[in-house]
């Protein structure tokens, strides 16, 4: 089915909605303005932006759904930050808090290759008194350790952090961390692309401005990078689309970001929602929130980032799977290990095996494959 059994439908959808929906399919950018016209839609309309973002991605990258067998290794959750979605980070004096050494780093990682990891994910808190060069020597001894690893690593704040501590440019760090073997960067601590937001829910953390510059410098040094968002707390719709806005921007000056990843809230352990320190906070988004934010992101994202990734640990590996029918075609990796979101009361996070991932995409009607960190299959 194509746009011609959207317009089939046009008699019992809304004519606005039928107009920018014809657009997408067209390939043709929707706008700001009408981006938020679709937010507001429900019943039929709602059903249509779904539909007409599922036939979209069908139209941007066809019936395969990825995954990528890797490993997440957080391997310090001692922070100097103090996010109020955070429930993952300690204090130094905390006795929960660790510091993997380099060998476990190092051990976990053969380990992780052993079990057909083609990658690993390093991030974690961002200690006091850290030393400058811990990320680019972290990574230089993973590599020469597993050199056939991908190393996905450090998002835009620990980058700015180990830069700061090291004295040295975020370009020159980006260089230092390359020469090393970082392969790409993810795009977290993203949260939402506005100021005003951030700093209700994460105050002194990395401003949208530093966040920028980290990731266009990244793209300029030739060094790929993901993009996220996180919602379900006090941001609106105006942010979603905001927020879009801005990485498709980004995307059509640089072409770096691989995939867009939502993620929701996890609220249940998060200090801003269990001390009511944030006023008008969400317990999550809802489950149409979920499905409208991933059809969104398809219809506003699809041309330039045509890799939207449903998160079976933030959703739920039952939810990510439907998500596969409203605009997503990736439902991300094995992990095998995943702190920040099962310490802030996430269901999953733990090892999801290859070939259960396997099993969701089939069961969607889809056809599986493996890929890289890159989306290379």
């Amino acid at each position: 089915m194509t746009r011609d059994t959207l317009h089939s439908l046009s008699g019992h959808i809304d004519r606005e909605i039928d107009r920018i929906l014809s657009r997408a399919l067209d390939g043709e950018e929707i706008s700001g303005p009408e981006a938020l016209q679709l937010c507001d839609a429900n019943g039929a309309d709602f059903h249509a932006i779904v539909f007409a973002a599922d036939q979209l991605r069908k139209l941007q990258v066809g019936e395969t759904v990825t995954y990528v067998i890797n490993r997440n290794i957080n391997f310090t959750n001692v922070c100097v930050k103090h996010c109020g979605f955070c429930a993952f980070s300690r204090t130094y004096r905390n006795e929960e808090g660790y510091l993997l050494s380099f060998e476990e780093i190092i051990r976990r990682t053969h380990e992780a290759v052993d079990m057909g990891a083609t990658e690993v994910c390093l991030q974690a808190g961002m200690p006091p008194d850290m030393d400058g060069n811990l990320y680019v020597d972290l990574t230089r001894e993973v590599k020469k350790a597993v050199p056939d690893v991908h190393i996905h690593a450090f998002s835009p704040e620990e980058v700015l952090y180990g830069a700061t501590r090291s004295g040295t440019s975020i370009g020159d760090y980006l260089k230092a961390l390359k020469e090393a073997g970082l392969g790409s960067l993810p795009g977290t601590s993203a949260e939402i692309l506005d100021q005003d937001v951030r700093d209700t829910i994460s105050p002194g953390r990395i401003t949208v401005k530093e966040w920028v510059e980290v990731i266009t410098t990244a793209h300029s040094l030739g060094i790929p990078t993901t993009s996220t968002i996180m919602y379900g707390h006090i941001e609106t719709p105006v942010h979603w689309v905001k927020h879009m806005e801005l990485l498709r921007d980004i995307q059509n000056d640089t072409g770096g970001i691989t995939e867009f990843v939502p993620l929701a809230m996890i609220f249940q352990e998060a200090p801003m929602y269990q001390h009511r320190v944030v006023k008008n906070m969400r317990p999550g988004p809802s489950g149409m929130e979920v499905v409208m934010l991933h059809a969104l992101a398809r219809l506003m994202l699809g041309s330039s980032i045509p890799n939207l990734q449903s998160s079976w640990v933030k959703e739920g590996p039952k939810l990510a799977q439907y998500l596969l029918t409203a605009g997503a075609n990736d439902v991300g990796g094995t992990l095998m290990n995943e702190s920040i979101s099962t310490t802030a009361g996430a269901q999953y996070g733990q090892l999801v095996q290859p070939r259960e991932l396997r099993r969701l995409i089939r069961d969607a009607g889809r056809i599986p494959a493996q890929r890289k960190t890159n989306y290379d299959l």
